[in-house]
């Protein structure tokens, strides 16, 4: 297993077709089939599964995926630390969806403009998966915010995880037009929420504020985005929970309602130790915005 193998598998795991891993690497596609097969000879297990003519990753292709991209980003930042960040390297970015659209541009706009050499990855995700995300590498950092399992002081710290309070966000419970004599989420009778997948965090204080746990009542649709979110609420179909910054951001129309849901903190999330040069630099920016 070598480093070069490990950069073939993740482009035809990618791209799901030797073909057309082998435009994106350069190579012939003929090579390309063979580092494959030599790779699943030297690991022992097939890592793809082949019928006519179409590819998909086998079970134990998929679990190989995470560590090859891990083993790769390891590769990278060695690299990265021991010249000092003189190629400018790779930062892997988690964030938020909202913290995607309506604080991050500034931020990296300016990261950008100092250290251009740097390539950000950027990606979104809800909270909890973003910080397992970072918990095994994937991810070197995220914008996140900690699910109330994670409010205990030292929660972080057992997973061997670092943070940074950036940003305090404002939440708005955002009513239909038809809720406008609402005047506290007790009085919403509007029964279906907008919401992201599972391990988000404005989707937990939602459904606790709305007291959706235990009740028949309620029905959570997943979405996502919250531009779908705020479509849905001007239609009448639900209620949604978002930052006011997002809201801000967003075209909803002045008849929907918003009620206050509370605060919640924006933090960046990274591997204790993660020192290399681009991430030292992101927290010199970060220190611009911070509280």
């Amino acid at each position: 297993m070598d480093l070069e193998s490990l950069r073939i598998f993740c482009s035809v795991a990618s791209e799901l077709s030797i073909t057309h891993a082998a435009t994106r690497l350069g190579r012939a596609a003929s090579s390309v089939t063979t580092r494959i097969q030599q790779l699943e000879a030297d690991i022992g297990a097939e890592l793809f599964v082949r019928t006519n003519k179409r590819m998909a990753l086998s079970a134990a292709g998929e679990r190989f995926l995470d560590y090859a991209k891990r083993l790769l980003a390891l590769e990278e930042e060695a690299r990265h630390v021991v010249t000092g960040g003189r190629d400018g390297g790779t930062l892997r970015v988690g964030s938020m969806e909202s913290t995607a659209a309506s604080r991050l541009p500034a931020l990296l706009a300016a990261y950008h403009a100092y250290h251009p050499a740097t390539r950000l990855e950027l990606s979104t995700a809800p909270s909890r998966p973003l910080l397992e995300q970072v918990r095994t590498g994937l991810l070197d950092c995220a914008f996140l915010a900690l699910p109330p399992s994670f409010e205990s002081p030292g929660a972080l710290e057992e997973l061997g995880l670092a943070s940074k309070t950036v940003w305090r966000e404002e939440l708005r419970l955002l009513l239909p037009a038809s809720e406008a004599d609402a005047h506290s989420a007790a009085q919403v009778r509007t029964r279906s929420l907008a919401a992201f997948p599972q391990g988000c965090t404005y989707r937990s204080i939602a459904e606790k504020q709305l007291e959706i746990a235990g009740t028949t009542d309620w029905q959570v649709h997943e979405m996502s985005s919250y531009h779908i979110m705020i479509a849905c609420v001007a239609a009448g179909a639900c209620v949604t929970v978002l930052p006011d910054s997002v809201l801000k951001l967003s075209n909803a129309p002045a008849s929907l309602k918003s009620l206050p849901a509370g605060q919640a903190d924006t933090l960046l999330v990274w591997r204790a130790g993660f020192d290399v040069p681009a991430f030292q630099h992101l927290l010199q920016e970060i220190n611009e915005v911070a509280l």
